[in-house]
């Protein structure tokens, strides 16, 4: 039996120059949230031995599977008190937080995939939990050529930890994290589009984040930086546009978190985006993604080098990040791909059980754990992920984060004395963001919460966002039509029966809603794919023809 092998999450070509020896030898390995650099100082190389061996070598032949062969097989009876049980997945670590540990005092940086451009917007950015920033940045990747009236712009959003390298280009030749989906006559045509991605706000692929420095202090942000919302990410696009002068896009196209972005484009713009495609993705947030979300961050803050957030001096909490990876990791495909895949094989059926990775799935699961530790920012994670749990397009919840926004701008202007200025207004377009949607008293929404104009992430927190509080079901439905009332153009939503992250109910839940608040141009097509929620990243003929379909198509607009 082989093993199904997917398209490529990580890029070679574009880690940092300080990256581990150990590291750099990673194999590519695709997964729903993307490619990354390493945000960690290493400027010794890390010559700890790895527990796993490049997918291009992994095998379902165990006499060829080395991935715990050295240190893991028992000869001996463990039970046997001189001959303790050894445990080389936990010396692993140990051994790495030592290595690590000698490189302290490297002087932190951050960096995007190579060939990338920069957009900095040096003004206040005020976010929809009143907390701002003092400027950011934006890395973002282009594709194809604009065209004389700038109207053949394709905006591409990422997942949760992917970079704006979507796509191999002359500046930078690694295979992209949707590699087979862009270019010359493929899903998203090069010769007809203009595509743009960007790492989102909050990320650590050159766009402003937590492990950004702070001007203010010329330390890291840390876990000073403002929480962020779904919308905060759009809105720092839609400032990109202006700046490349595209008024209206083609279309604004992502998948899981990418299809959340879309979604809130086409409501938040509605004059400036022309099409929209999101797979995978929701309208609000449910109960078991916000639960494996949850779990992770705990995860990740549970390790004692978290030191709640402020680790860029010190060791960075990969042990925290390798497990919180490992269960995400199971979220992203499905059983029915394991039990294909994988089954019940063991490494070396022929030595004694172990608790290191002894089956076929738990060495999966320790790879993808061990390629992801310190490949992202272990608060980027935190951040984005929460923007996720808090994502909801019912309309009481737009009402409230207008408002926390609002409330923000006017503690701008009582303490310094100033309003909007025309940059910023010029950002948002023609048209103000979520046109339909009418402010509330603000003083409803600032007795939830301290006025205060940048409050420290604090990740147990959720802010209320009035997402089906006090509301039945019948309610709640007519409060989610309300709140995507403001699409009312073409409309491509795609589900995977096997997604068990974002179950297709709640695509369907996209589709129906649309046309229940009137929009007759919504097509919904749901593919019965093998590997869960990473389909979008897989599956090039089934996806990449329903999205060219939809983005190609004549329609009347």
């Amino acid at each position: 039996m082989s093993f199904l092998k997917p398209a490529s999450r990580f890029t070679k070509g574009y880690l940092p120059q300080w990256r581990t020896s150990a590291t750099s030898r990673l194999p590519v390995v695709n997964s729903s949230h993307g490619r990354h650099a390493h945000p960690f100082p290493c400027t010794t190389p890390f010559t700890a031995t790895p527990c796993f061996v490049p997918t291009a070598q992994y095998t379902t032949n165990r006499k060829e599977n080395a991935c715990y062969q050295h240190g893991t097989e028992q000869k001996f009876d463990s039970t046997d008190p001189k001959t303790p049980r050894r445990f080389p997945c936990v010396d692993h670590i140990e051994e790495r937080s030592r290595q690590l540990a000698t490189h302290q005092d490297t002087p932190h940086r951050i960096r995007g995939p190579p060939g990338h451009q920069v957009f900095h917007y040096p003004h206040r950015f005020q976010c929809d939990y009143k907390g701002y920033l003092p400027e950011f940045t934006l890395a973002y990747e282009t594709w194809g050529q604009l065209n004389a009236t700038r109207d053949n712009a394709i905006l591409l959003h990422t997942g949760l930890s992917a970079s704006s390298h979507a796509k191999s280009h002359p500046a930078n030749e690694s295979p992209g994290w949707w590699e087979k989906f862009i270019g010359p006559g493929r899903a998203i045509d090069t010769n007809q589009f203009f595509v743009i991605c960007t790492n989102v706000l909050g990320g650590c692929y050159g766009s402003t984040g937590p492990s950004s420095i702070d001007p203010r202090t010329d330390k890291p942000y840390a876990t000073a930086f403002p929480m962020l919302s779904i919308h905060d990410m759009v809105r720092a696009q839609f400032y990109l546009l202006d700046h490349l002068n595209i008024t209206k896009l083609h279309a604004s196209v992502g998948a899981s978190m990418g299809g959340m972005q879309s979604l809130v484009a086409g409501a938040m713009y509605p004059q400036r985006v022309a099409r929209l495609v999101s797979i995978s993705a929701c309208a609000r947030s449910h109960p078991y993604s916000i639960a494996m979300r949850h779990v992770q961050r705990q995860v990740l803050m549970s390790d004692p080098h978290w030191r709640k957030g402020y680790y860029y001096d010190h060791i960075p909490p990969h042990a925290g990040m390798k497990l919180a990876r490992e269960i995400a990791t199971i979220s992203y495909r499905s059983g029915p791909e394991w039990e294909r895949r994988f089954g019940r094989q063991r490494v070396k059926p022929e030595s004694a059980p172990e608790f290191c990775p002894d089956f076929l799935i738990e060495t999966y699961l320790d790879r993808q754990g061990e390629r992801f530790c310190l490949e992202y920012d272990p608060n980027s994670l935190l951040y984005i992920s929460k923007a996720m749990d808090l994502f909801d397009m019912s309309y009481t919840a737009l009402e409230e984060l207008v408002a926390h926004r609002d409330i923000g701008m006017e503690q701008k202007g009582h303490s310094h004395g100033a309003v909007e200025n025309s940059d910023e207004k010029s950002a948002r377009g023609p048209h103000p963001p979520y046109p339909h949607v009418v402010r509330v008293n603000a003083d409803r929404i600032s007795q939830h919460s301290p006025r205060s104009t940048s409050t420290p992430f604090n990740p147990t927190a959720n802010p209320t966002t009035g997402a089906m509080v006090g509301l039945d079901t019948m309610e709640s439905r007519r409060d989610l039509i309300k709140g995507l009332q403001a699409i009312q153009i073409p409309t491509l939503v795609l589900g995977v029966k096997s997604d068990i992250l974002f179950p297709v109910w709640q695509q369907q839940e996209i589709a129906q809603t649309l046309r229940r608040g009137g929009n007759q141009r919504v097509t919904y097509y749901e593919l019965d794919a093998l590997y869960g929620h990473d389909t979008f990243l897989i599956d090039a003929v089934n996806i990449g023809a329903a999205v060219k379909g939809h983005l190609e198509n004549v329609v009347e607009l």
